[in-house]
């Protein structure tokens, strides 16, 4: 079984990076890997990734919104420049919130080596047409892509889906849905025993909470393999509403300001 540093925070909600008290910190400097999770749209959660980031002072950073060869493009002198980073990585135009709110987890992460864990669109496709072992490949046994999921969690990940695609979706895509999270989950994993096994950690992870949950996430992906690794994951709420799913500490921020998202399939 993975090795959890198990540290279950009630923290108050605060509107920007607050220093990291001492329990927390010392749980954090004891992990080989961190999963630090987010709400994608909401720059306070990045704020408070880059603060950790800065504190944790790890020797690699795996991004889920990039790929090993955009992030083979940062070095510590494109770094430094906002714009030659966002145009380099041609993150405005991936489909992710404004490289802005992303920047400071960059900039606070300029000595360590970067790693991409994107699952590219084309191989996202094969998994839903053939399948995950045919998508991920080589090591997809050992990360458990070959077993179905159990039937309990199968349906309430179907249903998370279907929520989070406002119920417009056909009832028949949602398991290849399922399928791409995950191979996602997979790779974030992959890559993060990369970037331990290269550097030596400690390795900071950068992902959606869905990923970064410590019941089906990444972290279930990573102990399937490695289950001797020291892992952290840190789960940020909104409003003092806490993700789903188990974190070893949940941060809160005020919620981001959106529009419904549902509006666009009205």
């Amino acid at each position: 079984m993975i090795r959890y540093l198990t540290v279950f925070l009630a923290l108050p909600v605060f509107a920007s990076a607050q220093p990291l008290n001492d329990d927390l910190r010392a749980q954090l400097h004891a992990a080989q890997i961190i999963f630090l999770g987010e709400t994608h749209d909401n720059p306070a959660h990045h704020e408070i990734q880059a603060d950790i980031v800065a504190q944790v002072a790890p020797k690699a950073v795996v991004y889920e919104m990039i790929t090993g060869a955009q992030a083979a493009q940062v070095h510590g002198e494109i770094v430094e420049d906002e714009t030659a980073l966002e145009q380099a990585l041609g993150w405005n135009d991936s489909g992710w919130p404004d490289f802005a709110i992303y920047y400071p987890i960059f900039a606070a992460s300029a000595d360590a080596q970067i790693y991409g864990a994107a699952v590219p669109r084309e191989t996202a496709r094969k998994a839903m047409g053939e399948g995950l072992v045919a998508a991920f490949g080589a090591q997809a046994a050992g990360f458990g892509l070959d077993a179905p999921l159990e039937p309990d969690q199968q349906a309430e990940r179907e249903a998370m889906q279907m929520k989070a695609h406002c119920d417009a979706l056909p009832a028949e895509l949602l398991p290849a849905m399922v399928d791409v999270q995950r191979l996602r989950d997979a790779r974030l994993a992959q890559a993060a025993i990369e970037a331990l096994d290269d550097t030596g950690g400690p390795v900071v992870v950068i992902t959606g909470n869905g990923h970064a949950r410590a019941d089906w996430g990444a972290p279930v992906a990573l102990a399937q393999v490695r289950p001797d690794v020291a892992v952290m994951t840190v789960g940020q709420g909104e409003d003092g509403i806490v993700p789903k799913g188990r974190f070893d500490a949940v941060l809160q921020s005020p919620p981001a300001e959106r529009e419904d998202p549902c509006l666009a399939f009205n």
